[in-house]
């Protein structure tokens, strides 16, 4: 099954109408290959139905979130970004020249959680773990 086709059938499972500017954000997130900011994801559903409005790209994009069909990534520059998720836990890896984005899932951390769980008293339920850097292609 193709991505759009699987992000479709993830939002109709639960209800959600595939309208045509909904199918446009699905088809933008399905091609992107690189992190995509909701101002880009916007631009470029345009392109696909002219209709597509911000509202609908925020729309889309916390309801495939919620899902888990797609991940909310934290740029260095404080911004954030959407890129495809796998199942499971997972962190990513991100170029810093193109926002490509790879996602890992052995992040080790649990000797650190704890640590960090006994000297503030905090009960961690989760964390985020994205490395910054470039990627083979932008390397010099």
């Amino acid at each position: 099954m193709l991505v759009e086709d699987t992000l479709a059938h993830t939002l109709a499972q639960r209800g959600y109408k595939l309208t045509q500017p909904r199918r446009a954000v699905l088809k933008v997130l399905a091609a992107a290959g690189a992190t995509l900011t909701p101002a880009e994801i916007h631009r470029r559903a345009r392109s696909h139905c002219l209709h597509t409005g911000l509202v609908t790209v925020y729309r889309t994009l916390d309801l495939l979130t919620a899902c888990g069909a797609i991940r909310k990534v934290h740029h260095a520059d404080g911004c954030h970004a959407y890129a495809l998720a796998s199942g499971g836990h997972a962190h990513h890896v991100i170029c810093e020249c193109c926002q490509s984005v790879v996602e890992f899932d052995n992040c080790d951390l649990g000797t650190l959680l704890a640590a960090v769980q006994r000297r503030t008293g905090y009960q961690i339920s989760g964390h985020w773990l994205e490395l910054f850097g470039l990627c083979p292609n932008c390397r010099p």
